[in-house]
């Protein structure tokens, strides 16, 4: 069976959720007026009493990663497991994603990562197929701010022709003519539909807002972008960016550090790059002054509203605390902004907030779909919550649910290892150590609120918060006591 990488109308919407989801606003609620900026922050809901003690911490599983380096620069990472389902993984991470295309084709890495599987020099689109089909096995791509990730999974007795097949994928694709203009069109249709959507919009806007100029405020495609992209272009990029100096290979699955050594070297020991590499992404500017933006949306019967500004990169030691604070102040059901907007005011079916790194930059944001009425009152509760993390310190029973919720997701999200494989990959193209993933819960175990408060001081304030409304024309009344809003 073939497994298609996430069509690219589905990826857009997922990208204009970002670090949050965007869903529609509440709409039995009565209207409430604007509340002001400066406004005292109120406390944190308490929980009911007398509710049952927790269960007992279940352990973190031992990764027993085994780290290994091919003589052509190409990172091995092999995380051999003897229990579970008789199953291999191969997940193979280059540097070089969205961030990284031309100032003039914005998000043509989409388009790179779908076509790596639609014929190589020596299989078509059909013999790619149906080897997989014949090995009963999956293969798919993507692309994200920092590189570009191709996953393979199959049965373990299959793992020596999948890796074969795989490493033909990875580093042989041909972007045939006819595939490039299918995948053409099916973006240029999939971005038709995601700009409809007042969620992609803000997403878009709060982008510029955040970095400006940089090419991490210019990651979404455009329909210029798409019909520009040409079957050149993609072959410069999969030359400068797949080359073993600037790859990682992570395979996990019942196989041995040294049988997995064997197989990478079978199947990419003679690789060799071509060319300059991929150049860095330079770190953007953390400094620049709030951008508080509105874009009219005719007849619009919510606002789509995201506060933020700049942080950090993905390997600052302060990812960690910031990490726990965006839990607390939006990262669930048992957030601030969670019960503040939805379960105390009833503005929104669902409000987050977070922070969102990359390789050489970051961001805090945080996001709500309100409706019309509210959308000043919402920015006013947006800004109180932010506040009240800045001023008191968070109380030692909600510091510890939240570490609770981090150990429990950390828990599930890493139940199968494919996706363990997948975190490991992420991680290293976020510039982060191979141990980031075994040691995050226990980081995570040892913040402080003096910690988390700090966090909040810096990347909280009010008045340091870029602000992009996506809405009616007429909400802009209710958006004055913000600051001067342009449009988009």
């Amino acid at each position: 069976m073939r497994f298609h990488r996430i069509p690219l109308r589905v990826r857009l919407l997922a990208l204009a959720m970002l670090a949050g989801l965007a869903v529609p606003a509440a709409a039995q609620q009565p209207a409430a007026g604007a509340a002001s900026p400066g406004a005292a922050p109120a406390p944190p809901t308490a929980l009911p009493a007398g509710l049952p003690p927790y269960d007992p911490d279940r352990p973190l599983p031992e990764l027993g990663l085994v780290e290994r380096r091919l003589d052509n620069g190409l990172t091995l990472w092999v995380l051999p497991r003897t229990d579970g389902l008789p199953k291999v993984n191969y997940v193979l991470a280059v540097r070089g994603g969205l961030a990284s295309d031309p100032a003039e084709l914005p998000g043509m890495s989409d388009l790179l990562a779908g076509l790596l599987s639609e014929g190589t020099a020596s299989r078509s689109s059909v013999a790619i197929a149906e080897a997989l089909e014949t090995l009963g096995a999956l293969l798919g791509a993507s692309a994200s701010a920092d590189g570009v990730v191709v996953s393979a999974s199959g049965l373990a007795s299959s793992a020596r022709p999948l890796i074969a097949l795989f490493a033909d994928v990875v580093r042989n694709p041909a972007f045939p003519d006819d595939e490039v203009q299918l995948a053409k069109v099916n973006a240029l249709q999939g971005l038709k539909v995601a700009e409809s959507q007042p969620g992609y919009q803000a997403n878009r806007a709060m982008a510029r807002a955040l970095y400006g100029d940089h090419p991490y405020g210019n990651l979404l495609p455009t329909e210029a972008s798409i019909q520009g992209t040409d079957v050149a272009a993609l072959r410069a990029a999969h030359a400068a960016r797949f080359r073993p100096d600037q790859a990682l290979l992570v395979i996990a699955g019942r196989v041995s550090a040294d049988e997995a050594e064997r197989l990478a070297r079978a199947a990419f020991g003679d690789w060799a790059g071509e060319g300059a590499p991929v150049a860095p992404v330079p770190a953007p500017d953390a400094a620049h002054a709030p951008r508080h933006v509105l874009v009219p949306r005719q007849n619009s019967v919510q606002s789509a509203v995201r506060i933020g500004r700049p942080a950090f990169a993905a390997a600052d030691e302060r990812a960690v605390p910031a990490a726990l604070a965006g839990t607390i102040l939006g990262g669930g059901f048992d957030s601030r902004l969670m019960r503040n907007l939805r379960e105390d005011k009833g503005y929104t079916y669902g409000a987050g907030g977070g922070f969102a790194l990359s390789r050489a930059g970051g961001a805090f944001q945080a996001q709500a779909d309100v409706r019309n009425e509210v959308t000043g009152a919402s920015i006013g509760e947006f800004l109180k919550e932010f506040e009240a993390l800045r001023t008191v310190p968070v109380p030692a029973d909600e510091l510890e649910r939240a570490k609770r919720y981090t150990a429990g997701t950390y828990l599930f999200r890493n139940q199968q290892q494919g996706a363990v494989a997948a975190a490991l990959a992420g991680n290293w193209l976020l510039g982060r150590p191979a141990d980031y993933l075994s040691t995050y819960v226990g980081k995570t175990q040892q913040v402080t609120a003096e910690q988390v408060q700090a966090i909040a001081r810096e990347f909280f304030d009010p008045k340091a918060q870029s602000i992009v409304v996506v809405g009616e024309p007429g909400v802009a009344e209710q958006l004055r006591a913000y600051g001067e809003f342009g449009t988009d």
